[in-house]
């Protein structure tokens, strides 16, 4: 029996996208299928990075394709396109951000800043253009914690905007580049989010997928400012599992409730001690507490990292985990987290859109 378009896309609708949880016809990643004699291309299209798992698929399809009879050559072109966020409340977008990702903690001292990082840094190994805004005006951390040297400053793009400063292949901004590391901010909370405000309008971002802006701990003007000025298209919680963290953390995601934006998901961080002698694991902060919260919210437990002693020394150091050991546990732990967040954000993209892409098949 010849081969056709209809047989190789009647049976790519059998591969399921294990991300996804569905088909790549049904997910509508299927962008083309080509025939020519014993030969066969198929173009698809995810909605999500797709670096960490291109070889996986691409080697999956041509498997399945293959094991057809007369199909003797199988390519495969493997694309993501990620798309845009409206945001609350009609807000209009950001120039050259698709998609605004905050990442927020009741309380200070949960890991919310490497939690963060380590985030932009997964998303952007995964094959996204990522930025990070420090939107901690009173304790900036993110050019220590991305090996930025002290007096590096940003420099004018034109007359009303600067350039984000590029680290680890990241674009970013934060007041500690304005500012001597010593120098207190000792401002009232308008002026706090005056600066913040700045921060965002007058950094000139290049085309950017997502941009996480580290918050601030607490429900206070930077928040507010965030919440009225940017379109934000969700939001993570980190916490630890000790309970007067998840207290704050209830209080976060209430803040974003009132104030229309959408909690993607809850990042328990120090969920366990390792030891680095022996290797014994214990919950010292207590267990489930993120599961817990997830599930009274109604969210998603993205992921639990353990209290390591490498994550913080490699991020104090400048060269956070996922930057200094790609390959390694703990950053397979945040790529997984920030594939998590990707998708979510598209399926609700997606929701709001209400249009699907179509599909070509065509003989060459």
């Amino acid at each position: 029996m010849p081969i056709t378009e209809a047989s190789v896309a009647d049976l790519l609708s059998q591969i399921q996208d294990p991300f996804m949880e569905c088909d790549f016809v049904s997910a509508h990643n299927l962008k083309e299928v080509s025939v020519n004699s014993g030969s066969v291309k198929v173009t698809l299209e995810l909605v999500y990075p797709s670096a960490g798992v291109a070889e996986e698929f691409t080697q999956l399809i041509k498997d399945k394709v293959l094991s057809l009879e007369a199909v003797e050559q199988c390519d495969v072109v493997l694309t993501h396109h990620i798309s845009s966020n409206q945001g609350q409340n009609q807000l209009a977008a950001m120039s050259g951000v698709k998609n605004v990702i905050a990442v927020a903690s009741g309380k200070g001292g949960v890991g919310k800043s490497t939690t963060t990082v380590n985030l932009a840094l997964a998303m952007a190994a995964e094959g996204a253009k990522v930025g990070i805004l420090d939107a901690d005006i009173y304790g900036p951390s993110q050019g220590m914690m991305l090996g930025v040297d002290e007096g590096v400053r940003p420099q004018p793009y034109d007359e009303k905007h600067f350039s984000p400063i590029q680290a680890h292949g990241l674009q970013t901004m934060s007041m500690s580049y304005l500012v001597e590391d010593n120098t207190a901010m000792v401002w009232r909370g308008p002026m706090a989010a005056g600066a913040l405000q700045q921060l965002l309008t007058q950094t000139r971002w290049h085309d950017l997928d997502y941009l996480f802006i580290d918050m601030p701990p607490g429900t206070g003007d930077i928040q507010l400012t965030l919440s009225q000025k940017v379109p934000v298209a969700g939001a993570v919680i980190v916490t630890t599992p000790q309970d007067i963290a998840l207290l704050d953390a209830k209080k976060g995601i209430e803040m974003f409730r009132k104030v229309d934006i959408p909690v993607l998901g809850v990042v328990e961080n120090m969920s366990t001690h390792i030891c680095s002698n022996c290797g014994h694991t214990e919950a010292i902060f207590g267990d489930g507490g993120g599961k817990e919260i997830a599930g009274l919210y109604d969210t998603e437990l993205l992921g639990e990292l353990p209290l390591a002693l490498s994550i913080r020394q490699q991020v104090d150091s400048g060269t956070p985990s996922v930057a200094a050991e790609p390959d390694g546990e703990y950053a397979s732990i945040y790529r997984a987290v920030s594939r998590k967040l990707a998708i979510k954000l598209a399926e609700r993209n997606a929701a709001s859109d209400g249009v699907m892409p179509s599909i070509v098949i065509e003989d060459d």
